[in-house]
C-alpha cells in the first residue's frame, strides 16, 4: 500500500532520522538544489541549505550530521560533505582524487568503522554543469581516520547507488549507464577491499537508482518502474508501485518513503522492513 506523503519536488538522498520522525531529502533545481526536511508528523517541509552545490545522495554519520555528495558546478568544485542538521553549516570530507577533481557524487553510505563509500559518475558533464571528467566513473571509499581517499572498484558506465548487506560483507552497487542496468555485488575483504564481482541482478524495465538493503538482506532498487525487492540471492520477490521512484529510506513502524521527484510517498508493508 502506498500513499503521497507531501507533494513536493523531493529528488534523491532521502535520510530518515527517527528520534526527529523527520526525513531530510534533497530537491529538484528550483533554482537551486535544496537540502530539505520533513516532518512526518505533521507533514511540515522547511529548508535546510537553500543552495546545497547540487547535492544528490546523503546518508546519516554516527555523529548525527549528514554526509552530503556535492555534485558541484562549472564553477564550484564537486565533494562530499558533512552537514550540521541544526545549522546547515558544510564542511569539506573529500573533493579530490590524486589531486584531480571529483566527477559528480551520486550517493553514498557509511560503513560502521566509520568509512565513506562513493559513487562519482560522470552524469554532471552530461548534463552539462560540470567541468569536462578528469577521472574515471570509479567507486570510492574515503578513510577519516588517516584521510586516505581509494578507488575501490572501477569498469562501471555510470556507478550509482550502493549499500551494504547487514553484515557488511558484500556491497552492492547499480550501475545506470545505457547499456548495463543491473545491480552488481562484490564481497568485503578486510573491510576496506572488494572481490568476487559479480552480476546480482538485471533491472527490466528501467534502471537501478538508489538503493537499500534491509535487516534480512533483501535488497531494493528504485527506478522509473517503481522499486524493486529481491532476496540475498537475487531472485524478486516484490515490487512497490512507484512511477519515477528515485530513492528510499526506512522509516520505521513498517514505513518505506520514496521520493520520486514530485513527491515523497510512503509504502506500508506486512512484513516490516528495518534497516541493515
Amino acid at each position: 500500500m502506498t500513499a503521497v506523503v507531501v507533494a513536493v519536488d523531493a529528488h534523491e538522498g532521502p535520510v530518515y532520522v527517527p528520534e526527529q520522525d523527520a526525513l531530510y531529502f534533497t530537491s529538484l533545481a528550483s533554482p537551486d538544489v535544496a537540502i530539505k526536511r520533513l516532518s512526518v508528523s505533521s507533514g511540515e517541509v522547511s529548508v535546510l541549505r537553500a543552495d546545497a552545490n547540487k547535492a544528490n545522495g546523503m546518508a546519516l554519520h554516527p555523529d548525527g550530521r549528514l554526509v552530503v555528495c556535492e555534485q558541484g558546478t562549472r564553477s564550484s568544485p564537486a565533494r562530499i560533505s558533512l552537514v550540521d542538521r541544526a545549522t546547515g553549516k558544510a564542511e569539506t570530507v573529500v573533493d579530490r582524487w590524486g589531486g584531480l577533481p571529483l566527477n559528480s557524487p551520486n550517493d553514498v553510505v557509511v560503513k560502521s568503522d566509520g568509512s565513506v563509500w562513493f559513487t562519482d559518475p560522470s552524469y554532471g558533464f552530461l548534463q552539462g554543469f560540470r567541468p569536462a571528467p578528469a577521472l574515471g566513473d570509479f567507486v570510492y571509499r574515503h578513510d577519516p581516520r588517516t584521510g586516505e581517499t581509494t578507488v575501490v572498484a572501477e569498469g562501471f558506465d555510470k556507478p550509482n547507488g550502493l549499500a551494504f548487506s547487514p553484515d557488511e560483507r558484500v556491497l552492492y552497487v547499480g550501475d545506470s549507464g545505457e547499456s548495463t542496468h543491473r545491480i552488481e555485488a562484490f564481497d568485503v575483504v578486510d573491510g576496506h577491499a572488494l572481490t568476487a564481482r559479480r552480476v546480482f541482478a538485471v533491472i527490466d524495465p528501467g534502471y537501478p537508482d538508489g538503493l537499500k538493503v534491509d535487516a534480512a538482506g533483501r535488497v531494493y532498487s528504485a527506478g522509473p518502474a517503481g522499486v524493486q525487492v529481491f532476496d540475498p540471492d537475487g531472485h524478486g520477490v516484490g515490487a512497490i508501485a512507484v512511477a519515477g521512484a528515485v530513492n528510499l529510506a526506512f522509516g520505521g513502524a513498517g514505513r518505506i518513503f520514496i521520493t520520486a521527484d514530485t513527491a515523497v510517498w510512503a509504502a506500508t508493508t506486512p512484513d516490516p522492513p528495518q534497516e541493515a
